[in-house]
Formats: structure tokens, sequence, C-alpha cells
């Protein structure tokens, strides 16, 4: 249930009450301001605002709109209201905006948990320990920025959706520079063998990215709908935390598999994008304006093109490193 504040101008208002007939609602007026507060079921406050933005003059500084998700409410109306709401919850685009923007810039904390994850992964990978390795997968907060590439891309805000991808393309750098320089430090000391579990990741097959594809579309899907994110972010961060540790371990140790653990986490990387792109036109998370719903609908097919190309040559490139020489 969201509650939803409507504080107008008379002009606005009087175009605003028609709508607000057979909507159970309280009106105030003060100094020629009206200030409209009701409830509403969370699957109806999308269709609402877009019915009462376009009545409100926002230009002026006295009409806003505020919705918030109250604790509870003590209202036999209001529950017989909930109860009738059968279909599945759907998030505000306002909200899901909002948890996008930390993923945006980047910043001192998520580069220390990334290089924290990293060196953890890299130390499971040489123990063959898939518990620590599950671990690091914990404390990586890779998810968030291919979660606000898929919203903001279909949302049509592409500055946001690169800085997303910018600030997962800087996390991923830091795993892979940190992991090279850790296994280089550790091999002047001691002597490194590659256990089954790095081994594992310098193998590259198409199945990957179809895994990745339904890997973005599952987590966008569990996140927009509202369910935890830590079973998505650990999702996320088992396709590209240790192939990305691998990298690192393969320029120092095999070099001969730095293109094959590179390709297997750009397979991943481009995978999940899509999938969470697929993910976002499901559940028709877009703008509200008519005018920036043809723009994104120009982006998102931009996009789409540029990643199927993407797909289509790590495919390509997959086979011929996957082919056995003759």
């Amino acid at each position: 249930m969201k509650k939803v504040l409507i504080n107008a101008r008379k002009e606005d208002y009087e175009n605003l009450a028609p709508l607000l007939e057979g909507i159970h609602h309280v009106v105030l007026q003060e100094d020629g301001i009206y200030e409209v507060k009701l409830f509403l079921p969370d699957n109806d406050l999308d269709s609402f605002i877009e019915k009462v933005r376009p009545l409100l003059d926002l230009r002026y500084r006295e009409n806003l709109i505020e919705v918030s998700s109250p604790d509870f409410v003590i209202s036999p109306y209001l529950k017989r209201v909930e109860e009738k709401t059968e279909q599945p919850e759907k998030t505000p685009i306002e909200e899901l905006l909002d948890t996008t923007r930390p993923y945006q810039r980047l910043d001192a904390g998520k580069l220390v948990l990334t290089s924290i994850a990293g060196i953890i992964a890299l130390t499971g990978l040489f123990l063959n320990n898939v518990a620590v390795i599950i671990g690091a997968m914990l404390l990586s907060p890779i998810l968030g920025p291919i979660y606000g590439f898929a919203i903001n891309i279909s949302i049509g805000k592409v500055r946001d959706g690169l800085q997303s991808i910018l600030v997962l393309a800087a996390l991923l750098s830091c795993v892979f520079t940190l992991s090279a320089a850790t296994t280089y430090l550790l091999h002047l000391v001691t002597p490194l063998s590659l256990t089954p579990e790095i081994l594992s990741r310098t193998v590259v097959s198409p199945i990957y990215i179809v895994m990745a594809v339904l890997l973005g579309f599952a987590s966008v899907l569990a996140l927009a709908r509202g369910m935890s994110d830590l079973i998505a972010g650990v999702a996320i961060a088992a396709a590209l935390l240790p192939p990305t540790a691998v990298m690192g371990i393969s320029l120092v140790l095999i070099r001969e598999s730095l293109l094959p653990s590179t390709v297997l986490v750009l397979e991943n990387v481009i995978g999940m994008m899509a999938g969470a792109l697929i993910a976002t036109l499901s559940l028709r998370i877009g703008p509200r304006e008519y005018y920036e719903q043809i723009a994104a609908k120009k982006y998102i097919a931009r996009t789409a093109v540029l990643i199927i190309i993407l797909i289509a040559l790590l495919f390509g490139l997959s086979i011929l490193l996957s082919t056995p020489p003759i």
C-alpha cells in the first residue's frame, strides 16, 4: 500500500477533482492550496501517477506529488481494497531509479569491498576451496552496475546507463589487476599449483552466453519484484568475480589461457547485460511521458543491436577457441 500526497493550486485541483471520484481520499485547503491525501495498492500507483501528472502544472512549486510507504494503516476500507488486488506487485519507476543511483559512481567503499572479495576469491581458487569462493561472492557489489545499466537504458537515461557500465569495468579491472599482482608476488616466494577451480575457468563455450543471458534476466526480475538482492548478487558474482581473478592468474602463470579466460568474462558480462535488458522489457519498465517513451525505444534499439553484434562475435570466438587443433 502506498500513501500519495498531492499539493495543487485551485486551478489544478479543478482538473484533478474528476479523477479522484471513486477513490477514497481526504482534501484539506489552506491559503488557496489543496492538499489531497489518499492510499493506493502498489499495483495501481503507476497508472494513477500517469493520469495525475498531465493534470498538474509542475512548473509551479506549489504543485507536487509525494509517494511514500507507510509502516501500517488501520482502515477496514483500505484492507478490503488491498485484498481485491490480485496482480503481482509492481515497483514504481521512480523507486527503481533510486535504487540504481549508488551504482552510477565509483567510490572507495565499492573499491575496497571488491578488492577484498577479489583476494578472497583468489585464495579460494588456489586452495581449490568452493566455500571460500562463495564467501567472496557474498561480499562482491558487482550486481548493482548491471542492474543500473538495464533500468536506465529502459528509461532512456543512456548517460546513467553508461556510467553504470564504467563502474562495472572499473570494479572488474580492480579484481584483475589485484589478482595478477598478488599472483606474481606469491609466485616469487612459493610454488603455485593450477587447481581444477582455476583450469575450469580457462575453458570457453557458447553455452556460457546462454547461461549469462538467463542469469541476467532472472536477477533483474528478482530485484524488480522486490525479492532478496543477496541471491541475485551471489549469482552475478559467481559468473564474474572468479573468472576475472583467473584472468589475473593467467597473465602471470598461464599466458596461453589469458585469451580464453578473457573471452569467458566478456561472454558473461555481455550476456548478463542482454538478459537484464530483456527483463526490463518483459516487465514493461519505461518512462511515463510519451515523448520520453519514443526516445527510450530508440536508445533500446541501438543498444540491442550493439549487444547482438558483440554476442555474435563472442559466440564465434568461443567456438574457435573451444575447437581442438587438428
